[in-house]
Parts: C-alpha cells; structure tokens; sequence
C-alpha cells in the first residue's frame, strides 16, 4: 500500500518578493509515473435549478453559474490536481497524510475540490468557503489513483491564490483550518504546515481534537502538531529558499527554474513517483491586466516548456493536449472500477515521450531539440512580458489562438 503521499510542491510569491507587483503561483503535481494529465478548458456557464454534476465518484449538486476555468488533470477524473478562473483565481491542491486515516467510501476527491472551488469561486476566499462547505456536506474519500488493486486514499491542502491574497487551507476528513497570506513567499507540499497561525477554521475542529484527547486545551493550539504523524510537518519544503534568495526578482521564469530543480527535489523523479504536469501563474495585483497561466501538459518540467493560455472569450480550445474520451465505457466510471487501465495519452503527450527518448539515447540531437524547446518558450515569456507591462488595453483576439498555437508549434519540432 503507498501511503506515502506524492511529494507534490505548490508556491506563491507575492510583492515584494515578486516582481512588478505580479503575484506569482506554481505547482508541480507528482503523480503516478505512467499516469496522464490532460489541459482542459470550460467555458463560463449558467445551469437550471435542481441540475446535478457529476463529480469523479459521486454527484451533487450543480452551482446556478460556473465560471470558465482551465485546469491540468489526470485524464481518468473529473476534477484537477491545479488550475485557475476567468477571476484570476488559481489552485491547487496536496494528498497529505494525517492521523484521521482517509475514508476509503467515495465521496469528493481533493481533486474534485479543486475544481470546484475555481467554478464556484470569483476570489481565493470564496473558493475557499465553497470548498469547506462541500468538504462539510459530502466529506472527501474514494481512491486517489487509477488502480484496481488497491485504494490509495489521502486527506487534502490546498494552495488558493488571487490577486491580493492566498489562503493555505490544510484538512483532515471534514475538519479544516486556514491561513491567510498576502505577503512573502509560501510553500506548501505533502505534510500538514499550518502551525499556530490560523485565520479561519471548522467551528466544531477544537472541541473535536479535544474529544479524541490529542489537544488538552491549555497548550497554543498548533493544527500541524495535533493532526501529524509523528514529526512529519517538521521538514520544510524545498524550493522556499532559491525563491527567497531571488530578493524582490520572483518571476514566471524564477518559478519555471525552481519548478525544473530536481537536485532541491521539487522535480519529482522517482521510482514511484514523476512530476505528471506543471503550472504557472502570473496575476497582475492591477486587475486591468489580464492573468497569464503557463501550463506543461507533458511529464518532467525539466524536459517540457511551459506554455501561456489567457482567458479571453471564445478561446481556441485545444484537442492536442485533451485526452480520449472514453464515456461510460471508461473504466473508471464502471464498478468494480479500475479493471483495465486505456491508453490515455493525447497527442502532445507521445510527441513529447519521443522528444523524451531522444533526450535519454542521443545527447547531440537531445541537446539540440532542448534547445529549440527552451528558444520556443522564451518567446513565449517575452510576449507575455509585454503584454504585461503595455500601457493599452489587449485586444483579445491577439490571444484567442495562444495556447493552440504554442501546442501546435511545439508539436511541430516533435516531428
């Protein structure tokens, strides 16, 4: 059984450790090794009263209005290991381990909170308040992976990030607390952080830990002692350092860096366990300018480029990076679940697998291709750059095709 949570890193930086008064969000999202993640585009949309979505294991009920997202997921659930809104809100979320084991029942997958948080949510509090109300009414549960030989289950953090403020939001079944930040540079990865600092939390949580005898309500309430496993919070995270030492620099380049370390860690590489995709978020604290999100969509940022998406109306959406649609053949949606494991691979994924192999088995032609690549999304960040520090307002239609484009121009290297 991996109890071990993947070992997944989320950042925000904000002034003045960033730049031009941008706030800067990252994740790297470590997951299974052959898993896929997909980029998916959903438009704002307005439902009826009474309508039902269908999350990765259960359903409930439908918001009146979702908003339009953008969101890097595992092809085979509903919800999203990170992503962002129309309103410059981004999040993303940690499988951490507690000592309130996670329910094995299906119910909302921290990934489905994910999501539903950004459809629901115009700011990072109301994306928070949104996803501790589900978290209260259908609790969090089910298997983390696509496996049908045994369920890997985790509670859930989660990084909420908008233009003015983040909140770390850490849980543990249907208990919760949170801080609030709007200053510095903060960390989160796959252990309980929040310590004595707590700006909201579940109204019954005290008297719950006092109940199971792990607080006795004289000592500073401190949720990363009472809810840990032994001395799991006491490490922390990688990657903190080298984004503080950039002293006021912290830029979408400084993150995509610390994003590709993987002497730090922050790159997952391991026998179980490989960065699957990586994000990037720049939101200008100056609500006229739009937000520019950079999103991966292929394994190992270290060999992958970070390409821009802006949300404009009738955005290009982009079938290259989207997985196959199995319906309800999928074997994720039978029961017994997980019987058979498809190929879930989009395009972009086995035109990278071959840049991969060619990076691994010909160090000339590799280093030649990485080159290209790296020249490809520089031009990227400088367009972004200007559009970001430019005077008049963009014009959407500028946009419209960006990611498209920058998906099909890398496609076109592959071949």
């Amino acid at each position: 059984r991996m109890a071990v949570a993947p070992p997944s890193y989320c950042f925000v930086a904000f002034p003045p450790c960033s730049k031009d008064g941008l706030v800067v969000f990252g994740k790297n999202s470590a997951r299974p090794r052959d898993e896929v993640q997909e980029v998916v585009y959903f438009p704002a949309a307005d439902h009826d009263p009474g309508s039902k979505v269908e999350c990765t294991y259960i359903e409930i009920e439908q918001a009146p209005k979702t908003h339009a997202v953008v969101l890097s997921r595992p092809s085979w659930l509903w919800g999203a290991e990170m992503g962002a809104n129309e309103h410059g809100v981004c999040v993303a979320n940690e499988a951490v381990v507690t000592r309130e084991p996670a329910s094995e029942s299906e119910a909302l997958l921290g990934m489905d909170l994910v999501r539903l948080g950004l459809e629901r949510g115009a700011t990072a509090k109301e994306a928070l308040d949104v996803i501790v109300a589900l978290l209260e009414e259908h609790g969090q549960g089910g298997n983390y992976y696509e496996d049908g030989n045994s369920c890997h289950t985790f509670q859930s953090a989660f990084l909420i990030v908008d233009r003015n403020e983040a909140w770390v939001l850490e849980t543990s079944g249907k208990y919760w607390a949170a801080e609030k930040i709007t200053e510095g540079v903060k960390c989160i990865c796959n252990q309980l952080s929040l310590t004595t600092k707590i700006d909201a939390e579940h109204p019954e949580l005290r008297n719950y830990v006092r109940s199971q005898g792990w607080w006795n309500g004289d000592s500073d309430f401190n949720f990363s002692e009472v809810f840990s496993v032994g001395d799991d919070h006491l490490a922390c995270c990688s990657g903190r350092e080298s984004l503080e030492k950039q002293g006021g620099e912290v830029s979408a380049r400084a993150m995509i860096d610390v994003l590709r370390d993987k002497d730090s860690g922050v790159c997952v590489d391991s026998e179980s366990f490989l960065t699957t995709a990586s994000i990037v978020s720049v939101l200008p604290q100056d609500p006229s300018f739009p937000s520019v999100h950079y999103f991966t969509g292929t394994p190992d940022p270290s060999r992958s480029i970070f390409k821009p998406f802006i949300f404009v109306d009738d955005v290009k959406l982009v079938p290259k990076v989207q997985s196959p649609s199995f319906g309800d053949d999928d074997p994720a949606k039978k029961i017994p679940r997980f019987q058979e494991k498809p190929d879930r691979r989009h395009e972009l994924y086995k035109a990278h697998e071959w840049a991969r192999s060619l990076l691994e088995n010909d160090q000339d032609k590799g280093q030649k291709l990485m080159r290209i690549m790296l020249d490809l999304e520089k031009q990227g960040l400088e367009a972004m750059e200007d559009i970001l520090t430019r005077t008049e307002v963009l014009d959407p239609a500028e946009v419209v095709d960006l990611f498209y484009d920058c998906v099909d121009t890398e496609l076109k290297f592959f071949k």
